[in-house]
């Protein structure tokens, strides 16, 4: 790999995570499926958020934060990890939420709410303000006295990019110690950091590989200017010699279903499906969708040519609770 100088990062996920071959659904499709099981980064902090916020929070600790506001949906993953950490490093952290005040905690916000999170719900027509809602929260912690850190949707930025590129690193290891040759390298893409990170780390590591990334919310066109933007603003911040105009990014949105969290039945079924078959838990937000959606484009042959395909994995279980009945699952009898 090029030298280029990382930033400081928390050592916050458990890394390495493994790159497990799925052989039973490898035979059942024709192709050499890999999962880098990053929803093994931890046990309450697992999944892809981890990893991008190792880099976020050095920077917030560098610059004497003690008050993280973030925001995303009422089941964000994001907000979930952001919230454990917040409490593991004695931080307050404040989360904007997309959405009604529920009825009952469950999933994601459970455990934000457990941790001592702050949490501001508001519904989709004042949560597009977002950049007047962090101003106000940012405003109000400062006449505290404190000093507040904001973490865009999902940490996806230039800081957050370092979570994905120190990920290829390690991925582009473990691919030479197992001589693999993947044709794609497939993420689910819901702010658009995950595969920027990918992106320029697959660059920076000499792998010409394809990061695809299955939109989960917005359309193509949306997330091959949000990712490129992410790579700018890691660009313009390091100053490194990487010219990210010429990188290619590829975007597939034809399976984003109802939309953002809320999946198709065939989505559902591909989550049952790989539990039983693989003992692999899919979440219906980012990688059920993924997933599925890879699988369809190699029974449709668009992935006809390609022998193995590494697989990111981005956690989301507990926001599996929270849709637990769209799964359809019978329960147990007596005897």
């Amino acid at each position: 790999m090029p030298m280029i100088p990382f930033p400081d990062k928390l050592n916050l996920a458990q890394t390495p995570t493994p790159l497990q071959l799925l052989s039973r659904l490898s035979a059942a499709v024709g192709k050499r499926i890999w999962v880098k099981r990053d929803d093994m980064t931890g046990c309450a902090i697992s999944g892809n958020k981890v990893r991008k916020l190792e880099f976020v929070l050095a920077q917030a600790l560098a610059e004497g934060a003690d008050t993280l506001i973030t925001c995303g949906g009422l089941q964000s993953n994001h907000c979930r990890a952001t919230a454990i950490i917040g409490a593991q490093l004695g931080l307050k952290v404040h989360l904007i939420l997309r959405g009604e005040p529920p009825q009952t905690l469950d999933g994601n916000l459970l455990l934000d709410s457990l941790c001592g999170a702050e949490i501001s719900c508001y519904p989709l027509a004042e949560y597009r303000q977002l950049p007047a809602l962090f101003a106000h929260w940012a405003d109000y912690y400062r006449r505290q006295g404190r000093t507040p850190f904001p973490i865009p949707t999902g940490a996806s930025d230039g800081i957050g990019a370092w979570g994905y590129i120190n990920a290829a690193t390690e991925l582009a290891a473990q691919l030479k110690s197992e001589a693999i040759v993947p044709d794609a390298i497939v993420c689910a893409s819901g702010s658009g950091g995950t595969q920027a990170g990918l992106t320029l780390g697959c660059k920076l590591n000499e792998l010409a590989i394809p990061v695809v990334g299955f939109a989960v919310c917005d359309d193509a066109a949306y997330f091959h200017h949000k990712v490129r933007e992410d790579m700018r603003d890691w660009q313009r911040r390091y100053q490194l010699p990487l010219d990210v105009e010429s990188l290619s990014l590829h975007v597939n949105d034809r399976y984003i279903g109802p939309g953002y969290a809320k999946a198709t039945p065939e989505v559902f079924a591909t989550i049952r499906r790989l539990a039983a078959l693989e003992g692999l838990l899919l979440d219906p937000v980012y990688s059920g969708k993924a997933f599925h959606g890879m699988l369809r484009e190699i029974a449709q042959g668009q992935f006809q040519d390609a022998r193995e395909l590494v697989f990111i994995h981005t956690g989301g279980l507990f926001g599996l609770f929270a849709q637990r009945d769209e799964l359809g699952l019978p329960l147990p009898s007596i005897g």
